[in-house]
């Protein structure tokens, strides 16, 4: 048995995202300022998308949805109109941003691509995940693009047998542990966890330390033999 396909994250794997969120917190609570500390509006922020993310889903579109509901709420629904067109500019903000892949990102595809069949595999909004691909500069380099909704056991199941030879010959790669790791181990995938500078409080969890499939990386740079040596392993 030997590893065929690779399943790779997008947001804060490939290229930078997290990050620009944060900018947008940063803008978003400065602008409520009197309503709140910036602790309260935080809290209340993502417990508003917590909520809202089985309705909206991940994305751009759904946390501006977020941030004018917690606006709303903050200000006793009386959020003056300046707010609401503030919030809605950050969004549409995010969503034109520059793509800026990380470090090492071009060279570990391209390499990667020359031996294994790679599927990009995303949560977050079609429209702006396919525009951020195309951007990269990175979509022929996939054999396959997988844009959904959630990250779980059977949606690992289904992509790598869709596009592979089954999750048991298949490495997802990412740097959230919960959607990128820890479900693809559980469908029988390797799953190798690349930290990034800032996770999102909703993709933290333990990691698998001691599994026998699960691996820990600093940097992209090192994924290419780190696949070749679990490809000897098998």
């Amino acid at each position: 048995m030997t590893i065929t396909t690779v399943g790779l994250d997008a947001d804060d794997t490939l290229w930078h995202n997290e990050t620009i969120f944060r900018l947008t917190h940063d803008r978003f609570a400065e602008l409520l300022a009197e309503h709140g500390d910036r602790d309260l509006i935080e809290a209340r922020l993502a417990e508003v998308e917590k909520r809202n993310l089985r309705l909206y889903g991940y994305g751009v579109k759904g946390f501006t949805l977020s941030m004018i509901e917690t606006a709303m709420e903050l200000t006793g629904g009386e959020a003056p109109p300046f707010v609401v067109r503030e919030i809605l500019a950050a969004g549409r903000e995010m969503l034109a941003h520059p793509v800026e892949t990380l470090p090492g990102v071009d060279e570990a595809i391209a390499a990667l691509s020359e031996k294994y069949r790679l599927v990009l595999i995303t949560k977050g909004d079609l429209m702006d995940q396919e525009r951020k691909l195309a951007a990269s500069g990175l979509g022929e380099l996939f054999a396959a693009v997988e844009i959904v909704s959630e990250k779980d056991q059977a949606v690992y199941e289904r992509i790598f047998s869709r596009h592979g030879t089954g999750a048991d010959e298949a490495v997802m790669v990412g740097n959230s542990m919960k959607s990128d790791v820890l479900p693809a181990i559980a469908a029988g995938a390797y799953g190798v966890h690349i930290p990034y500078a800032i996770t999102w409080a909703h993709e933290l969890a333990d990691a698998p330390e001691g599994h026998p499939r699960y691996a820990a990386l600093t940097s992209i740079d090192e994924l290419a033999s780190c696949i070749h040596e679990l490809d000897a392993r098998t």
